[in-house]
């Protein structure tokens, strides 16, 4: 980059008449002078033509911002403090020159051409025997401000130091290489703003901006922030930039019904983003507003660190409760060792250099200075009034944010200049070490210096600047207190800290904050509508943002445990949704176990059947020779018997855990056993038919009825449903499995069948043997016979098709341990239907009634029939 001078030119030194207030060589003339732009004066009634003295026209009906008088007395300070201490700067001392820009840009640019030229005089680019040596800039107080002085500063390369904002544009650091700013990148506040949203569940804000770029810029970049982090806007508003009386009426009446939609709006947090001027200007609508009887806001106001709470003269009676509670990010400051003694000195006459301080003096304190021209104030001021009474919205004694930043600069500017001269003394000759002459030191001299500065100031803080040139701080998250006598509270609740590592760049301090009265201290509530409760989920609404929603219960097996889900998430598999399905509790595991109180029932109902039929079984084989057991074939009586006695132990192996083994098993067993005990009675069956057939005259099928023909019956027709069973197991087995669904609140430790076709081919062969059973049994059922089984065992069958035709659409309708226990009743039922109807008349004989066991009576019998 080439630095050098800028062309200059030789030229008399013409006086020149310019009215501009200034405040310069406060204490001696310095070899060196530090050139301040700052706007104090900022609104006036009427539109000014700028002819021959358009600062005087200016002046003459200008009203000020007393509280910007610090920035003044800041820049001074630090300027006085660097010559007191001989050993910073030695053989030198500073200068400054501190010009207004009226909030104009044409009276920017003059103010700045003014630093640049002779001394008193209007001469920029010409060189005078009284030319001032000006090495910085600092200013200004707006970004517009600063942009003007930059475009001018820059072709000089004069170094130039802004203290508030800068329009945030590409490549500012190539079209603008002298400028430094003293405030990091706004882009930090925007994301700190969505990350208090967000600490607060703030959905739904409204956003205030600035009528100009700079409010462009801003609604460019934050509304995309915010939908990215889901909070939506409620509404846009924009602030006039413009000052004058008539152009502030036509939006008062444009702003009309938007104050109508912004005092109704769920929106009260106001995320506001603009200038000082700005500030004012909304100060002025809302102060015109009061007299239309609309309601007052209660809202909080969150701010930038572009904003300050600053009155106009005025002002000052104006109530400024409204903004009582807000939220600003400051730029980080302290307050320097020896300000508020500083402060003290301030008096009308402290010095004859400031050209300031009598507009100031009268427009604080209202009143007339002995030399003032101004006739608004009947009250004469004495000099001796102090800064302690005036309220905070026109002067701070504390030292605020904009001014630390102009104390900084200064200091960095005498660091960069301290650089140069260690930097000089040591690559100069020993005769000439120590020696620097400053006369000779240019402004791009000390820009090579000025970004590689890095020092601590008087307040402990570290001032440096990062590789864009901008000031390397945090942010004080400031809440604002108002009090109905004017007087602020500043109170630090937070901090926002860009560069934190750990990614938690706010940190904010809830039980210190206090909010605007209309919220009594509670929390307020931004959002377009109430939170959607756990147990519920958001729903959109059509046409609107999906901030606005509507809240749907969550459907079954649902739930969502936070505020405000966008969709309600399914339980595990082994969980389900509680009875608010806000969470998922573990399922119960449920199978039919020996401790419950269903599984002990069946279980000592089927452990009595089997001990019965193990008693008939006794009874049987201890009167095996009597003529009642030999007559109804003995050995069928026998296997049907153990069969009965195996069906009934059977069903204790439905009951209890699922295992590998007895899920292969029991439905197998079941199925083969119980084929045995119906092919028995089908054998009995035809035995009896072909018994009494072969008693008849001349009948031949006596040698039919052997006992081969019989045991030929069940063993065919046990084989057949043991083929099933077999093709069962080789094709789709049974095995353990979970069921999940089928019971809320459970999982179901059951035996997957593995095919239910060959389930109920099973079901369906022995509900053939039984109907073949009952046909047979219920033709044979008028047989003549004291001993006859065929009405006994068509009563049987009557009952084995009555269960088990119940059983299947029971079956179907049950689940989990119930359908176990349906098909263990069964099981039971029809084999005790058996038992009784078959066995309980023969035991009846054999035990109570022995007399008629006998082969009288069976002859008799047999007899009655020929």
């Amino acid at each position: 980059m080439d630095f050098q001078s800028p062309l200059v030119h030789k030229c008399p030194c013409i006086p020149s008449d310019d009215p501009l207030p200034i405040l310069h060589e406060f204490y001696q003339p310095g070899n060196l002078v530090i050139g301040g732009i700052i706007s104090q004066v900022i609104f006036h009634y009427d539109n000014v033509s700028f002819k021959e003295h358009p600062a005087k026209e200016l002046i003459d009906d200008a009203i000020s911002i007393p509280k910007n008088y610090q920035h003044i007395l800041a820049l001074a300070f630090a300027v006085k403090e660097i010559n007191e201490n001989l050993n910073f700067l030695p053989n030198l001392s500073l200068g400054l020159h501190v010009l207004n820009s009226y909030y104009t840009g044409k009276m920017t640019h003059k103010a700045t051409l003014n630093l640049l030229s002779t001394q008193n005089r209007f001469l920029p680019n010409f060189q005078c025997h009284r030319q001032y040596h000006l090495i910085a800039v600092i200013g200004g107080s707006t970004s517009e401000m600063s942009s003007n002085i930059a475009i001018i500063s820059a072709r000089h390369k004069m170094p130039q130091l802004t203290y508030t904002s800068f329009l945030q544009e590409r490549d500012a650091i190539i079209h603008f290489p002298f400028l430094y700013r003293m405030v990091p990148n706004e882009g930090h506040q925007f994301r700190g703003a969505v990350q208090l949203f967000q600490h607060f569940k703030w959905t739904w804000i409204g956003l205030v901006a600035a009528g100009d770029d700079k409010g462009d810029s801003f609604l460019q970049s934050i509304v995309p922030m915010l939908y990215e982090n889901g909070i939506c806007d409620a509404f846009i508003i924009r602030i006039p930039k413009q000052t004058y009386m008539e152009e502030l009426i036509n939006e008062l009446l444009e702003h009309w019904a938007s104050y109508g939609i912004v005092s109704k709006s769920k929106a009260n947090a106001f995320f506001v983003y603009g200038e000082s001027p700005s500030f004012e200007n909304l100060r002025i609508l809302l102060f015109l507003l009061s007299f239309l009887n609309l309601p007052p806001l209660g809202k909080v106001w969150i701010v930038t660190s572009h904003w300050d709470f600053a009155s106009l003269s005025l002002q000052k009676i104006w109530d400024i409760q409204m903004f009582h509670g807000s939220i600003s990010f400051t730029v980080h400051s302290k307050e320097p060792l020896g300000f508020q003694a500083f402060l003290q000195m301030i008096r009308p006459s402290w010095t004859k250099g400031d050209g300031f301080i009598q507009d100031f003096w009268e427009q604080a304190f209202s009143c007339k200075l002995n030399r003032s021209k101004r006739q608004e104030w009947n009250k004469t001021c004495s000099g001796e009034e102090r800064l302690e009474t005036l309220p905070g919205t026109l002067f701070e004694r504390n030292m605020i944010g904009h001014s630390y930043n102009v104390y900084n600069a200064v200091y960095a500017v005498a660091h960069a200049l301290r650089a140069m001269y260690e930097f000089n003394s040591k690559h100069r000759t020993p005769a000439k070490r120590g020696r620097l002459e400053f006369w000779k030191v240019q402004p791009w001299m000390v820009h090579r210096f000025l970004g590689n500065v890095l020092f601590n100031n008087s307040a402990g803080d570290t001032v440096s600047f990062d590789k864009n040139r901008e000031f390397v701080t945090e942010f004080d998250v400031t809440n604002w207190l108002m009090f109905p006598n004017g007087s602020i509270v500043r109170i630090k609740v937070g901090r926002l800290d860009p560069q934190d590592p750990s990614g938690n760049a706010l940190t904010i301090n809830d039980n210190q904050l206090v909010w605007h009265n209309s919220f009594n201290q509670v929390l307020p509530v931004s959002v377009c509508n109430y939170n959607c409760y756990p147990g519920f989920s958001k729903q959109k609404k059509e046409g609107q943002e999906f901030c606005c929603y509507d809240c749907a219960p969550c459907p079954e097996g649902m739930i969502s445990h936070q505020k405000d889900m966008d969709a309600c998430i399914r339980c595990p598999e082994d969980k389900y949704p509680n009875e608010d399905k806000f969470q998922c509790i573990s399922k119960t595991v449920s199978f039919l176990s020996f401790k419950d109180t269903l599984g002990i029932v069946l279980a000592i109902l089927a452990t009595f059947l089997a001990f019965t039929t193990t008693l008939m079984l006794g009874i049987f084989l201890k009167h095996k020779d009597t003529p009642i057991i030999k007559a109804n074939n003995r050995s069928i009586s026998y296997t049907l018997l153990t069969s009965l006695l195996l069906c009934f132990l059977c069903a204790l192996s439905f009951i209890g855990q699922p295992g590998k083994v007895t899920c292969l098993l029991r439905q197998i067993f079941f199925g083969v056993v119980f084929s045995v005990a119906l092919s028995s009675i089908l054998a009995k069956t035809i035995t009896v038919i072909l018994a009494f057939m072969a008693t008849k005259p001349g009948s031949r099928m006596g040698r039919c009825v052997k006992k081969g023909l019989a045991h030929l019956i069940v063993v065919s027709g046990s084989c057949i449903q043991a083929g099933i069973c077999i093709v069962w197991l080789s094709t789709c087995p049974p095995f353990p499995d979970v069921d999940m669904h089928s019971l809320h609140g459970q999982i179901i430790l059951e035996c997957n069948e593995g095919s239910s076709f060959m389930f109920y081919c099973v079901l369906g062969y022995l509900s053939f043997l039984a109907i073949v059973s009952f046909l047979v049994a219920f033709k044979a059922r008028k047989l003549p016979s004291k001993f006859n089984e065929a009405k006994f065992i068509t009563f049987s069958m009557l009952v084995f098709c009555f269960v088990w035709g119940s059983f299947v659409p029971t079956y179907l309708s049950t689940k989990g341990k119930y359908m176990v226990a349906v098909e263990i009743f069964s099981i039971l039922s029809s084999g005790a239907g058996l038992l009784v109807c078959i066995f309980f008349p023969k035991c009846y004989i054999i035990v109570l009634t022995p007399e008629l066991n006998n082969r009288e009576q069976l002859m008799r019998r047999k007899n009655k029939i020929k």
